[in-house]
């Protein structure tokens, strides 16, 4: 007689997030990706839930993202739009732009993955190729552009980086796809009253499934800022023992500032959901047990990391240094604490999570979901543990999916098909565990004795400490936070400026801009978050009514890399 097998149980985790890319003193937005990550990687990931009512997952939800949809939805209703190219879709007259408008749209609107989201689309690439002849000939491009050429540039520009569910379901969408050119200005205001709809429909949609009882929703420190680096800078050398350190020996008031992200992150999900977290993917993955043992102090019940932290966690722990077979510490979750406060700490199986990420999209949809699916079987088969394998598999929900075709349509929906339809792997959220694992349900959490400080890339900081260059962003956020500290301290603002000044000083905080940081990336993303950094830290400087240092005029980093994806995601161990 066959003994059956516990089950195996998948963590499905969709990271959502967007940094702050406005202006805080202008309001307006420097950079369109918010509100294009909204109406197709956002849309489309509900739309899959909807579609698939016994899939279940989890979905994480950076407060500052959502800042920045409640932002745009509220735009939309004033008819005061703040970005520059969402406005000039809108425009009513396109044939009189200047220099700088006509930049703007030819800049801006071939940004995007060619293959799949440029190529399939024959009137879109016919815009591209007029534009490249005009380059060729060695003209200024934009100066023989038409205004009419400039709408239907918008237009397709838009409808590439609409959701494949909005463009295959709604009938707007569907028409404008169809007449292909010559937009009028009454199509395109439709469509960008369309947008607007999909927009302030996003967060109703996600609690809505989240009501359901078919997602989590987690979240974290409000605006992405590296908890263990704010703590402290030495815990960098836990995975990087030589690395260089800033000079600024440690980020001045760190605790302080890492316990204010992660309230205001708790005050912003129970204002859209409902309720507060139960769990939180600390920014980047990034943890310390001083940073664990900081969200448990908060209440927060599970996070999650990278593989490779569980990895160099467990070495630390052991007194031989040996940690066992993979399959035999990976899926499991662990629990930390203090001697007062616990928390359960869920691990990234890098495999899985980066064949989403990197692989699949080569594939077609069916061998994808097929090599996905063996996987797992594969690692139920070799459970002989008695005790329910828990896979979580972790990764950004929005910058993969304009890397496969149709934005991920297909590999989506056989995904969650065939995993609802199997016998033996269950779909299941992060609290759910927790709970089997009260109720004593072949689910053990053993204590993880030291925590090695670490993130979900290669297990450790080095993507964003550690560089001169990285390093520098750091000493230049140190200089203003201690300026910022004397300000408060003098108590020489009112209330209004105070709290423009926190704002402000959060965003500066983020970990974007570090990640962004360094000679493999992209010499365009780099220097448009440089920029955007650089900014940021003198927009801190005029709100505490300071002069601005002249070396916020220097760039900190130069970029000239091609990594791969454009440089959005990266793999979850070196050398991959």
């Amino acid at each position: 007689m066959s003994v059956v097998k516990p089950k195996l149980y998948l963590n499905l985790y969709w990271h959502m997030h967007q940094p702050d890319y406005r202006d805080n003193i202008t309001g307006q937005y420097i950079l369109p990706w918010t509100y294009l990550h909204a109406m197709k990687d956002y849309t489309d990931m509900a739309y899959h839930l909807e579609a698939n009512p016994k899939a279940r997952a989890t979905f994480n939800f950076v407060p500052v993202l959502l800042d920045q949809l409640e932002d745009y939805s509220e735009q939309f209703v004033s008819g005061h739009i703040r970005d520059p190219l969402l406005a000039m879709l809108a425009r009513e007259n396109l044939e009189y732009l200047n220099k700088e408008e006509r930049c703007l749209v030819v800049d801006s609107c071939f940004k995007s993955h060619h293959e799949k989201m440029l190529e399939p689309f024959a009137h879109y690439q016919r815009l591209l190729n007029i534009y490249n002849a005009l380059q060729v000939q060695g003209s200024t491009a934009s100066n023989y552009l038409s205004g009419q050429y400039m709408a239907d540039l918008l237009v397709w520009y838009h409808l590439a980086w609409t959701g494949e569910s909005v463009r295959r379901h709604n009938p707007l969408v569907l028409s404008l796809m169809e007449k292909g050119s010559q937009f009028t200005v009454q199509e395109r205001l439709q469509l960008f009253k369309l947008i607007g709809e999909l927009i302030a429909g996003l967060i109703p949609r996600y609690k809505k499934l989240q009501e359901n009882g078919q997602i989590e929703i987690s979240s974290t420190p409000h605006y992405h800022p590296i908890l263990p680096l704010l703590l402290d800078f030495k815990s960098t050398r836990d995975a990087m023992p030589f690395a260089p350190l800033p000079a600024c020996n440690s980020y001045p008031g760190g605790r302080l500032r890492a316990k204010a992200h992660i309230e205001s992150a708790k005050k912003s999900h129970q204002k859209r959901f409902g309720e507060l977290p139960v769990g939180m993917w600390p920014a980047e993955g990034a943890v310390s047990h001083a940073g664990l043992s900081l969200l448990a102090e908060q209440g927060i019940s599970w996070a999650a990391t990278g593989e490779g932290v569980l990895a160099n966690s467990l070495h630390k722990s052991s007194e031989t240094g040996a940690i066992g077979a993979r399959n035999d510490y990976l899926y499991r979750p662990y629990q930390v604490t203090n001697g007062v406060n616990d928390i359960v700490c869920f691990f990234r199986d890098d495999n899985l999570s980066d064949k989403i990420g990197f692989e699949y999209s080569k594939l077609h949809a069916s061998e994808a979901v097929s090599d996905f699916i063996s996987a797992l079987e594969s690692i139920y088969e070799e459970n002989e543990s008695g005790e329910h394998r828990v896979v979580s598999v972790i990764l950004d929900g929005e910058n993969a999916w304009e890397y496969y075709p149709y934005n991920a349509f297909y590999f989506l929906s056989e995904l969650y098909e065939a995993l609802t339809e199997h016998a033996h792997i269950e779909m299941t959220t992060f609290s759910d565990i927790l709970n089997r694992a009260k109720q004593h349900k072949k689910i053990t959490i053993p204590l993880l004795p030291q925590v090695a400080a670490g993130s979900w890339v290669y297990g450790s900081f080095s993507t964003w400490i550690g560089s001169p260059d990285k390093n520098l962003g750091w000493d230049l956020l140190c200089d203003v936070k201690k300026q910022y500290d004397q300000v408060m301290q003098a108590g020489v603002l009112n209330h209004a400026e105070v709290e423009a000044c926190e704002r402000q000083l959060s965003v500066c905080e983020g970990s974007d801009w570090f990640w962004w940081f360094g000679d493999y990336n992209s010499a365009v993303s780099v220097d448009s978050f440089d920029r955007l950094y650089r900014r940021n830290l003198s927009n801190l400087y005029r709100l505490l009514k300071l002069p601005i240092p002249q070396v916020l005029n220097q760039a900190i980093s130069q970029g000239g890399g091609d990594p791969a994806v454009g440089g959005t995601m990266c793999r979850g161990q070196e050398g991959e």
